[in-house]
């Protein structure tokens, strides 16, 4: 693919606006709502006592199939793999030309972080299998005679996954707020600085580090537990993906995580939007600081929002109402996944491959590495509107009643009887505006 369509793709980020939604918005709303109170009514009902114990959820996996992905043969090759592309990609960074056709750019932010959402759900928690960072960390403690798992440090329980949700940060701020964000040079530095730390933070607490603290880790691990593979007492089970979303490890910050991944998103379609584009364009204040406080202030806002309907609510006297957003935070996943599906579908598939393409030729040479170069895109899906504009509210729909479900089995393992139906009524109406706002935004973009 030529330069300008690549940079026009890239720069867009593929998101189908009002063009490609040939459905009306109230319609979708309309029915958005009405499946969330629809699938409340009849969970209130039919619904009365948790349904999910990570304990004895699931069922065995085919022996064969357990018996290879706990090999360490196994393992050790999906390491060498992650990390020969790693490499394979440090080296377009590094010596490719620092224009939009470098694969390292596609690679950053169409494979590993869209990506990263379809292979998790499908294949479980891919980044913690060829993690370059857990690599490089197992390596130097074999040389040293030390054990990965277990750093100079024990990890501050405290802390918990507020790291995680500062690095998500990092990556989507530089991904839609960084002027410079498609050149080489500033992308290959948070690159650098990421892979640092990731080092510095394993020698000091073992892989627990990377398990509450590597952005992509925690994103992907997140995303993963929507995904029918699991794990009970050390062997491979099949569970059903909201069997195995209840398993997500509830630890401080885990609301900002998602209140950070949800709110991005949303961002990214709003700063499309016209009225947005336009109030930018004609307002005197510099659009770098309008930008930030913009991001800032949708995941903040995010965040609050569902604090405030998790809180909202009677607690028994062994749940403290501040841990609450936490103890919810994993109905999030499913809305998270929809939106990521609804915004980025279009450019994960239409970049993704314009990205396999260039791989073929990361220094900008006319190479042909992996035999990619000739392959031509197919946009298939820009050419089906109508299609894609129920794929899209169908995916926003679907992962709000997901997280409806979520949420209830967990209210009525948690909450005190009498509140096990009127207490979610607060995180129901915060589910519904992310509704409304998710779908308004989709239109307006």
């Amino acid at each position: 693919m030529g330069l300008p369509t690549a940079g026009r793709d890239l720069l867009a980020h593929g998101i189908g606006g009002a063009k490609d939604l040939p459905i009306p918005l109230e319609l979708a709303i309309a029915g958005a709502v009405a499946a969330l109170v629809v699938s409340f009514t009849v969970l209130a009902v039919a619904w009365r006592t948790p349904r999910y114990d990570a304990a004895t959820s699931g069922r065995p996996a085919p022996a064969w199939l357990d018996r290879l992905t706990s090999s360490t043969a196994w393992r050790v090759a999906l390491r060498v793999l992650g990390f020969v592309f790693f490499l394979y990609v440090a080296a377009a960074a590094v010596f490719g030309q620092d224009t939009l056709v470098n694969p390292f750019l596609g690679v950053f932010y169409t494979l590993l972080w869209v990506g990263l959402v379809p292979a998790s759900v499908l294949l479980g928690p891919v980044w913690k299998a060829i993690s370059p960072s857990r690599t490089i960390n197992a390596v130097l403690a074999k040389v040293s005679g030390s054990d990965p798992e277990v750093g100079m440090y024990t990890y501050p329980e405290r802390l918990g996954y507020w790291p995680a949700a500062v690095g998500l940060y990092a990556f989507v701020w530089l991904e839609l707020v960084y002027p410079h964000s498609t050149e080489i040079g500033p992308v290959r530095l948070w690159c650098a600085m990421y892979i640092g730390i990731m080092l510095i933070g394993g020698a000091l607490f073992g892989n627990r580090f990377y398990e509450r603290a590597d952005p992509f880790e925690v994103y992907s691990s997140l995303v993963a537990k929507l995904s029918v593979w699991g794990h009970r007492d050390g062997r491979l089970v099949i569970r059903s993906p909201l069997a195995n979303l209840d398993t997500v490890p509830v630890a401080p910050g885990l609301v900002g995580v998602v209140a950070v991944l949800f709110g991005s998103t949303a961002y990214d379609s709003f700063k499309e939007a016209s009225p947005w584009v336009k109030f930018v364009q004609t307002t005197s204040i510099p659009s770098g600081l309008i930008d930030n406080v913009a991001l800032l202030v949708f995941c903040v806002g995010v965040g609050v929002i569902f604090a405030a309907g998790c809180m909202a609510t009677g607690v028994g006297p062994d749940v403290r109402r501040s841990t609450l957003p936490d103890v919810f935070a994993h109905s999030v996943v499913p809305i998270i996944v929809g939106y990521i599906i609804a915004h980025y579908l279009t450019y994960l598939v239409e970049y993704g491959q314009t990205t396999i393409v260039q791989l073929s030729d990361p220094f900008s040479r006319g190479d042909d590495y992996l035999g990619t170069a000739d392959l031509e895109v197919n946009y298939w899906l820009s050419f089906h509107p109508d299609f894609l504009a129920r794929l899209k509210v169908g995916a926003v729909i679907v992962g709000h009643v997901l997280g409806v479900i979520a949420a209830h089995d967990r209210a009525v393992r948690i909450l005190p009887r009498r509140h096990q139906l009127t207490g979610q009524l607060s995180l129901l109406v915060a589910m519904v505006f992310f509704t409304v706002g998710g779908l308004y935004l989709l239109f307006a973009a």
